[in-house]
C-alpha cells in the first residue's frame, strides 16, 4: 500500500504542469492576443539558407516563407540548384502540399513539419493565461490541440510546445530586426528533427 502511494505521488509529480515546473509566475491578462509578425509582410519573399537534420539525413537548401494574403502562407523548400524538396501551403486551418520528395514523403515526418510551420506562420493567437519569468512575459495558447508558451522580452524571442507537461519543441528566434528574425531554430527533444534556417534577405 505504501509503495502504491509512493507510485502515485510520483506520477502526479511528473505530469505537473509546465508552468509550476518552470515557476512562472501568473499575471494579469492585459492583452487578448498574442501577436507573431515575423512572417506578415505580404509584400515580402522571406528567404532564408537552411539545413534540415531528420534522423540520418540532412538536407541543405533555400528556405522561402511568402504570405499571400490574409490567414494564407506559402512555404517552398529547394536545393541551391532550384530543385524542389517541399512545397506547402497553409490555408485558413486548411494545410495543402503541393509537393515533397520522396525521401520526406513519409505521413508522421509530414504531420510533424505541418505543425512546425504552423507556429511559424500563425500570426494572432487567442491568450489564455499569462505570466512573467525572469523579465520574459510568458503566454499560453494552443494550436493545433498542442499545448504553446510564446515568450517575450523586447520582442517574441522563443515559443515551446508541450505536452504532458514537457518541453516537446523549442522554437528560438535571435538577431530580430523589427518584424524579421534573421536566424530561426527549431529543435525537437523527443525525436531527431532540428531545423536551422538564416536570412539571406
Amino acid at each position: 500500500m505504501r509503495y502504491l502511494l509512493s507510485s502515485f505521488c510520483l506520477l502526479f509529480m511528473a505530469c505537473g504542469s509546465y508552468s509550476k515546473k518552470q515557476n512562472f509566475q501568473i499575471e494579469e491578462i492585459l492583452i487578448s492576443n498574442i501577436h507573431n509578425s515575423y512572417f506578415s509582410n505580404e509584400a515580402k519573399d522571406y528567404v532564408y539558407k537552411a539545413n534540415i537534420a531528420v534522423y540520418d539525413n540532412n538536407f541543405s537548401g533555400i528556405f522561402i516563407v511568402k504570405k499571400i494574403r490574409e490567414s494564407n502562407h506559402r512555404i517552398v523548400f529547394t536545393t541551391e540548384m532550384g530543385n524542389k524538396i517541399f512545397d506547402f501551403s497553409f490555408l485558413d486551418d486548411t494545410f495543402i502540399v503541393n509537393f515533397i520528395i520522396e525521401d520526406m514523403n513519409k505521413a508522421v515526418l509530414v504531420n510533424i513539419l505541418k505543425k512546425d510551420f504552423k507556429v511559424l506562420v500563425q500570426e494572432k493567437l487567442p491568450i489564455i493565461k499569462s505570466y512573467s519569468k525572469q523579465g520574459s512575459l510568458v503566454y499560453e495558447t494552443t494550436i493545433l490541440n498542442k499545448k504553446h508558451f510564446y515568450f517575450k522580452t523586447q520582442q517574441l524571442d522563443k515559443i515551446i510546445r508541450v505536452g504532458n507537461g514537457k518541453e516537446k519543441v523549442a522554437f528560438l528566434f535571435s538577431e530580430m530586426n523589427d518584424t524579421i528574425a534573421n536566424q530561426i531554430k527549431i529543435i525537437h527533444s523527443n525525436i531527431k528533427l532540428n531545423i536551422n534556417l538564416k536570412s539571406i534577405n
